[in-house]
């Protein structure tokens, strides 16, 4: 398998910017998740990826070698679509193994590697009907086996699981996952599903308007955000933002939102900016007889051993992820505490975070 690298990759449709300058490495072996809103660049950047667009500039390197202006039939790569894209009048057998056959490979080395991979995929006993009447999951495995039998250096997804319904997406989420796992591919997958892409990679590529935002562990996006968009996009329910006015000097310790004084963590950098937003997790915040802020609650959400409450504050409305030992109905007046060396303070003028001792700046 091999190592995928960018270095400033731009591409331009016109006067429209679909990708910006991009650079960054995808480590051999590695299950590499890009993930943002639609338009933001991310399937252009597969696509280039694939030789399937061609960079208006910049570079792309696969194991070693400069492929930029390669066609994408020379760069040994296989692409799974959103959209299965089988041949409707061949078998599950003659569907995987095509790719073999049109190389040119002997019969039997054909019909092992096909028999391998159906087991791999545990659709064995499918391989003699056809696809027209398999359900979504099984022809998505069916997608699948046609990449991974030619045995290329990367494998490139698109949304593959788009099509399917919510419980398919959660077993073929999971089972993506282990199959990456045993064989060891360098994968690049493409989403805009965040719970996708935090339980399935080693690093996730959070784009947005044609840049790339952060690269890191699952952890470290969801943790560190770098810019509030990051914040916003990963998380269910995402982040919860205050405003607040004033500048912060080097060292600062708290901020004020709405007169109230929010412990924060130690602040590494100067904030010069008129205005920032302190950012929360709703299991971040804590509901106290006194705290930090009041506010009313505005609903409550069971689930299961948890409850999401909505509170309406002066600072505005905030949701919390509490235990369902903590009794609180609608309309109540509580206090609500913050951990302190989980919050992000984040620059209004350049949506980015600012560095603090507690991590909260990572690109």
């Amino acid at each position: 398998m091999a190592e995928i690298v960018l270095e400033n990759v731009h591409k331009a449709f016109g006067d429209f910017t679909a990708v910006r300058d991009s650079s960054f490495t995808i480590r051999d072996g590695e299950f590499f998740v890009m993930l943002g809103p639609s338009g933001c660049g991310k399937t252009t950047t597969l696509r280039m990826i694939a030789g399937l667009e061609l960079p208006s500039s910049g570079r792309i390197l696969l194991d070693g070698e400069d492929v930029t202006w390669k066609r994408g039939a020379e760069r040994d790569i296989a692409f799974v679509f959103q959209l299965f894209a089988l041949y409707p009048h061949m078998s599950v057998r003659r569907n995987i193994s095509f790719p073999l056959r049109i190389a040119g490979l002997p019969r039997r080395e054909v019909r092992a590697r096909t028999e391998e991979v159906a087991k791999l995929l545990r659709i064995e006993h499918l391989l003699d009907k056809g696809v027209g009447g398999l359900a979504a999951g099984d022809r998505q495995r069916v997608a699948l086996g046609r990449a991974i039998v030619r045995r290329a250096k990367a494998f490139l997804m698109d949304e593959p699981l788009g099509a399917l319904d919510a419980e398919f997406r959660d077993v073929m989420c999971e089972e993506l996952r282990v199959l990456h796992n045993r064989i060891g591919a360098t994968t690049v997958y493409v989403t805009h599903d965040q719970v996708e892409a935090m339980s399935m990679a080693d690093r996730i590529c959070v784009m947005n308007h044609a840049e790339v935002l952060q690269i890191g562990s699952p952890g470290e996006v969801y943790d560190r955000p770098a810019t509030k968009f990051v914040a916003g996009f990963v998380g269910s329910p995402s982040m919860n933002f205050l405003a607040a006015r004033g500048g912060l000097p080097a060292g600062a310790r708290a901020i004020r939102v709405n007169g109230s004084e929010i412990a924060i963590p130690e602040t590494r950098a100067p904030l010069d900016a008129a205005e920032a937003f302190l950012g929360a997790r709703p299991e971040h915040i804590r509901i106290a007889d006194e705290g930090a802020l009041r506010g009313r609650v505005f609903g409550v959400e069971y689930m299961g051993a948890r409850q999401l409450v909505t509170v309406e504050t002066e600072a505005g409305r905030l949701r919390v992820r509490a235990p369902n030992t903590v009794r609180v109905s609608d309309g109540e007046t509580v206090g609500l505490d913050f951990l302190t060396e989980r919050l992000s303070v984040f620059d209004a003028a350049t949506d980015r975070a600012v560095p603090t001792a507690a991590g909260g700046a990572n690109g």
